[in-house]
């Protein structure tokens, strides 16, 4: 069980629904204010902010190490807030990249809330911040139902995974302003069908850009780093 979403057996919540319900609508009503003040926080400073979520083994971290490297390149200002269960792995990989890295450590909680974000945002957005990337804990379900105040949320689906993510699991797919298929570089060792992968992002509605990405090859990435920082 998450402690702060109240997720709860199937069993519990067929037997107390209602209280379920109650719980989700409250959590995510506290949620939702914490999240408009993100946004108004950093829209007055100029600050896109994308809330990247997939599922664990996706590819984040690798993605956001070359992505940190190249936008260095390019002279833009980013910070990063990180979330895990446990652990600081991830910013440790992610430091000396050219980017102040946070790291915020959930517990039992399976995602991050906005007011986690909000908590950290004076520390970590400096005078000439442009852009905040924030790499959410590996799990496509309770992060894609709490707002963080991002700008727009960003999937990745790793060609490991299976064409049929999307229809799986498909709020984030359907609210995403990018999916990123990532991992491309393994595709002639699996059985990965891209017409079928992106029949299921229509089938969810998707109506956000798509890309292909491999952080390990290269292949993709000046794409995506143009469409970051939109051009």
């Amino acid at each position: 069980m998450c402690k702060d979403c109240g997720c709860e057996t199937a069993n519990a919540v067929a037997v107390h629904g209602h209280r379920h319900l109650d719980l989700e609508t409250r959590v995510l009503a506290v949620n939702d204010e914490a999240a408009a003040k993100n946004r108004a926080w950093l829209t007055e400073r100029g600050i896109k902010t994308l809330n990247i979520i997939s599922s664990p083994g996706s590819g984040k971290t690798q993605l956001l190490e070359r992505t940190l490297e190249r936008l260095a390149q390019r002279g833009v200002k980013v910070a990063v807030i990180v979330g895990d269960q446990q652990t600081d792995n991830d910013a440790q990989r992610l430091q000396g990249k050219g980017a102040p890295v946070i790291q915020i450590e959930t517990g039992a909680s399976c995602h991050l809330n906005a007011q986690q974000i909000g908590n950290l945002l004076p520390e970590i957005i400096e005078e000439d911040t442009e852009l905040l990337l924030i790499e959410n804990i590996g799990n496509l379900v309770c992060p894609a139902a709490f707002d963080l105040g991002e700008t727009a949320k960003v999937a990745l689906l790793s060609v490991c995974e299976g064409e049929d993510k999307p229809v799986k699991y498909p709020l984030l797919f359907h609210d995403a302003a990018m999916v990123l298929l990532t991992k491309i570089d393994l595709i002639p060792h699996l059985d990965w069908d891209a017409e079928k992968c992106h029949q299921a992002l229509h089938q969810v509605a998707h109506h956000g850009k798509h890309l292909s990405v491999s952080a390990r090859s290269g292949e993709g990435m000046k794409a995506w780093i143009d469409w970051l920082i939109g051009k």
